[in-house]
């Protein structure tokens, strides 16, 4: 109830400053045409502005032209063309039903607050330009001062419409929300709007539609370009959510096919590795499935750890993981395994079991594949002779069974598997 009283006021406000200063000060004429260009611009222009919502209050964030209308009406012309452009906008939002169950008291808060603000912009310039004229750049510093100006009353009109809703609870949080303004679009606001209002004064329609589009163009622009941006980023955020795993967020089965396939064929000396947690249903037996879930994540982390941007690392079932080493040769492969062997058995893992912190120690076994990904070799032939040896190491636990493809290729006999 407090909400609406408020904006009524606004509205209420603005709708008594002008009929009492019920003159416009300029030929019908020239009031109508230029009322019609700034509704046709500015009806275009909302299509562009960005949309938030805080609470159950929606509020658009562009830039708005209507200062150089305001101060070329007066408070009264202002007012005419705010409730029509308002209520322009309200129409196409319930025709295109995009409105808000309170679109037409926002409606009525938009024609107050701007209409307003903008009526004591106009009684500014008029006491404020004799003197402002007088030292140079004058005007602009004048136009720059009322953009300040009626920028501060936008915010301290909002802060009063989220303080009774809700939104806003201290000085902090209203300092924070004059703070987020963004100083370019007031920089852009205010030239935009001087020439504009100097357009108007010499009534150079030609000059003032030149600046209407080319404000247009470069906005649209600059819209399709940020639509894009934002359309890769969600993409970008669906494709890591599709190939994320979600518990140890590495790579998930997935991906690893994906880029299984992407590196067959490649030519590349690859170290084929199938990683797992030795006697892992022992502790989900001893302790329940969320402690072993802990313990998947430590031994994920622990493994990318040692691992290069170049590699990758994938869960690719319970407790398995596969690793991709690339860049490396056969004895670098085995070495960083053997690193990794005992940085898991070294590294405890915590985890919370009944109110208590338990630490846990686990060991690994590893199986390696090294290989050249060639047509002859597919790579998930090399995957499957990975996982293989890692069964082997999986009999003494704690090993690492590694055969190197490569070597066996050149010989042409198979290489014996080396136990670590």
């Amino acid at each position: 109830m407090r909400l609406k009283v408020f904006i009524m006021s606004l509205f209420l406000g603005s709708l008594i400053v002008a009929f009492t200063y019920d003159e416009i000060g300029i030929e019908t004429s020239v009031y109508l045409t230029a009322l019609l260009l700034f509704l046709f611009f500015s009806f275009l222009y909302s299509y562009m502005n960005v949309t938030v919502k805080k609470g159950n209050i929606r509020f658009d964030y562009g830039i708005s032209y209507g200062l150089a209308f305001g101060l070329f009406t007066g408070p009264l012309g202002i007012f005419i063309f705010e409730t029509i452009h308002r209520f322009m906008v309200y129409f196409n939002r319930k025709r295109t039903k995009t409105d808000d169950p309170d679109e037409f008291l926002h409606t009525f808060y938009n024609i107050g607050s701007f209409s307003l603000r903008y009526s004591i912009a106009y009684f500014l310039f008029v006491h404020l330009a004799p003197f402002f004229s007088e030292i140079p750049f004058g005007f602009w510093l004048l136009i720059i001062l009322l953009v300040i100006t009626v920028s501060l009353l936008s915010d301290t009109f909002l802060i009063g419409v989220f303080y009774l809703q809700g939104g806003i609870k201290s000085v902090n949080e209203a300092i924070d929300f004059v703070k987020s303004r963004n100083i370019s679009d007031m920089g852009k606001e205010a030239f935009s709007n001087g020439l504009l209002l100097m357009f108007l004064q010499q009534q150079q329609w030609e000059m003032l539609i030149g600046l209407f589009v080319l404000n247009y163009l470069v906005s649209r622009s600059f819209m399709v370009k940020t639509q894009g941006l934002q359309h890769k980023i969600e993409r970008d955020k669906f494709e890591q959510m599709a190939y994320t795993d979600f518990l140890t967020e590495v790579y998930n089965r997935t991906y690893m096919n994906k880029k299984m396939n992407e590196l067959d064929a490649s030519g590349e000396y690859l170290g084929m590795v199938v990683a797992d947690i030795d006697s892992f249903k022992r502790i989900n037996d001893t302790y329940n499935h969320t402690v072993g879930d802990t313990v998947i994540q430590h031994f994920a982390a622990k493994l990318q750890s040692y691992l290069t941007e170049d590699d990758y690392l994938f869960r690719s079932g319970g407790e398995e993981f596969t690793i991709i080493l690339r860049d490396r040769s056969y004895e670098t492969c085995v070495e960083l395994l053997k690193e990794m062997q005992i940085g898991v058995k070294e590294n405890i893992a915590k985890a919370e079991y009944e109110a208590i912190i338990v630490e846990i120690t686990v060991t690994s076994s590893f199986g390696l594949y090294y290989s050249r990904a060639m047509e002859e070799n597919d790579i998930k032939k090399a995957y499957v002779r990975a996982d293989n040896l890692l069964m082997q190491s999986k009999e003494y636990k704690n090993k690492i069974t590694a055969e190197n493809g490569v070597v066996a290729e050149k010989d042409e006999v198979a290489a014996a598997a080396l136990k670590y």
